[in-house]
């Protein structure tokens, strides 16, 4: 189906408006209010949510996750909703998608902070939300699991990552009137993306050096 160049500029402006609203940066701000300082400056030296828990703890911590989930999700289900000139067919493309992908890719790389945000999990979720709450919440299953048995976020998120699209297959088969195959191929390209994010992570992951939540370990032997 051809899109006419008015749906062409509102999808444009969708794109901006919502990799604008991905790309403010909660955990910077929040850091700055409450201690005067650049997070980037402390922990990982990440501007994400789980520096944020390290460095300022978990008040702030929920806090900042909590905006970013806010950020996907309202990319996704309110700004893709944006009609300045009327008539955009809903089956000619996935706009949600796009407008959700769009606040991922501004978290990660904000352009209020040198292009160097945080690793989009939190963002990536609240896209999820709007789009595909059930396959999520396996996903977010999935993170508490493995959190608690290993104590790395990390970790937890690259396999709750791996877990979506797996999910998402899973439902295709059994209901392929449920799900279509951009969902299937959308949680493909968000999963790769979210381990492109994860690359230093993975490396101190292999060299056994990447940082541990040890207090939320409650799934391991205690040692006598």
């Amino acid at each position: 189906m051809s899109i006419s160049y008015n749906n062409m500029i509102n999808i444009a402006v969708i794109i901006i408006l919502s990799y604008l609203a991905g790309s403010i940066p909660t955990s910077i701000i929040v850091c700055k209010a409450l201690r005067g300082s650049d997070i980037r400056n402390y922990g990982s030296g990440n501007a994400g949510g789980t520096n944020a828990f390290r460095v300022m703890g978990w008040k702030a911590g929920i806090l900042v996750v909590s905006i970013d989930i806010f950020k996907g999700f309202a990319a996704t289900e309110w700004i893709s909703r944006l009609n300045l000139f009327s008539g955009i067919p809903e089956s000619s493309i996935p706009v949600p998608i796009i407008a959700g992908t769009a606040a991922v890719i501004g978290h990660c790389f904000t352009i209020f902070a040198h292009f160097k945000g945080g690793k989009g999990i939190a963002t990536s979720a609240g896209m999820l939300i709007a789009l595909f709450p059930v396959p999520l919440f396996v996903s977010v299953s999935v993170f508490a699991v493995v959190l608690l048995t290993s104590g790395y976020v990390s970790l937890s998120s690259l396999i709750a990552a791996i877990a979506f699209p797996v999910t998402m297959i899973f439902f295709y088969i059994n209901d392929p009137n449920n799900i279509d195959r951009t969902a299937i191929i959308f949680s493909i390209i968000i999963t790769a993306f979210i381990f492109y994010t994860h690359r230093s992570n993975i490396k101190r992951l292999i060299a056994g050096t990447e940082n541990r939540f040890e207090k939320v370990r409650i799934f391991t032997r205690k040692s006598y």
